[in-house]
């Protein structure tokens, strides 16, 4: 039986401009939920910014809120100090440097209050020196400039994270199921499921539970041996395998895959290859300030050089260009 617990979870919404909205709704609707099947409000929340000014999410909405930082640092030491913080971000987070806001966020932490990431919330957690050696989920789209910027904390790839006082998500409806989980620690499972039939969802996924689709359904390719090559890929982007290193791995031939790949591709494995660590290197260079040669370098490139002519090749313009673009947009 659901019991009452002894006391009520009092929770701040930081909101960052550019915030995924989605990320932001799905964790806030399982508390407001949770409240009306229980008859009561175990869960109170509130919204801040750093200004107290409405905030907007990277789709265009606006957003209101009740506080400031001002306001939260005053409630600190009194009854309206909240019992988790958990920081709304989303696009454009490399550029995010409220030293103000990352000072708050560690006097929250060291009075004993839980914080939590939505999204690319672990990127701010983690530049306010509070991920360190801390186990952390943020979205797979920013993982590798994140784990580039903070080589010190322990991101993976998963739904959400739990380590200690420090909850994040990789945001999407993985806020969801963090949030779910924290109503399950708090009640029951009979809670659980009647939060989960009120919003339509017929189970909670696990921290673990894979944040991209398959290769299978990503792709759209069939053939195992193929997925099995392209997984070895992926693994093995700052040191490439040799085609004959990848058919030792699968128990093909070099002829094999070139043909498989071929068929199920449409270009060769060394093109493929090729595509996908340059895909890496643009999300390092847009997510991160790594000199272009320690891109390069990251990426699997054996010069500067080498790299730039490739990619200016790929993507029609060189990894200078496309990094000057970036501050052109952020200025803008």
């Amino acid at each position: 039986m659901t019991a009452k617990p002894a006391a009520k979870r009092s929770i701040v919404f930081f909101l960052v401009p550019d915030f995924t909205l989605i990320a932001f709704s799905t964790a806030i609707e399982p508390l407001r939920v949770a409240n009306r099947m229980l008859g009561f409000e175990a869960y109170q929340w509130r919204l801040a910014s750093s200004d107290g000014k409405p905030v907007r999410a990277s789709c265009g909405v606006e957003v209101a809120v009740q506080t400031s930082l001002d306001d939260e640092r005053r409630m600190m030491g009194g009854q309206d100090r909240p019992s988790m913080v958990v920081v709304c971000s989303g696009i454009n987070v490399e550029r995010y440097a409220n030293k103000s806001a990352f000072a708050w966020l560690r006097e929250e932490y060291n009075r004993g209050v839980a914080l939590g990431g939505l999204c690319t919330g672990a990127h701010i957690l983690a530049a306010a020196g509070l991920l360190s050696n801390k186990r952390c989920a943020i979205h797979w789209e920013n993982l590798p400039g994140f784990s580039e910027a903070f080589p010190k904390a322990n991101v993976f790839a998963d739904l959400f994270e739990i380590d200690q006082n420090i909850h994040t998500c990789a945001g999407g409806t993985a806020s969801l199921d963090m949030m779910i989980k924290l109503i399950g620690d708090d009640f029951d499972e009979v809670l659980v499921n009647r939060v989960c039939e009120q919003v339509l969802t017929d189970r909670v996924r696990s921290p673990t539970d894979r944040q991209r689709l398959p290769l299978r359904a990503r792709l759209g390719v069939q053939n195992a041996k193929v997925l099995s090559i392209i997984e070895l890929m992926e693994q093995n982007l700052s040191e490439p395998l040799s085609l004959l290193d990848i058919a030792d791995g699968v128990d093909l031939s070099r002829r094999q895959i070139e043909r498989l790949f071929q068929q199920e591709m449409g270009r060769s494995p060394a093109r493929y290859y090729l595509e996908i660590r340059l895909d890496r290197a643009r999300h390092l260079l847009i997510q991160s300030s790594l000199p272009v040669v320690e891109v390069a370098v990251a990426c699997g490139f054996v010069s500067a050089s080498h790299f730039s002519k490739c990619y200016r090749e790929f993507y029609a313009r060189s990894p200078q260009q496309e990094r000057a673009d970036r501050k052109q947009q952020f200025a803008a």
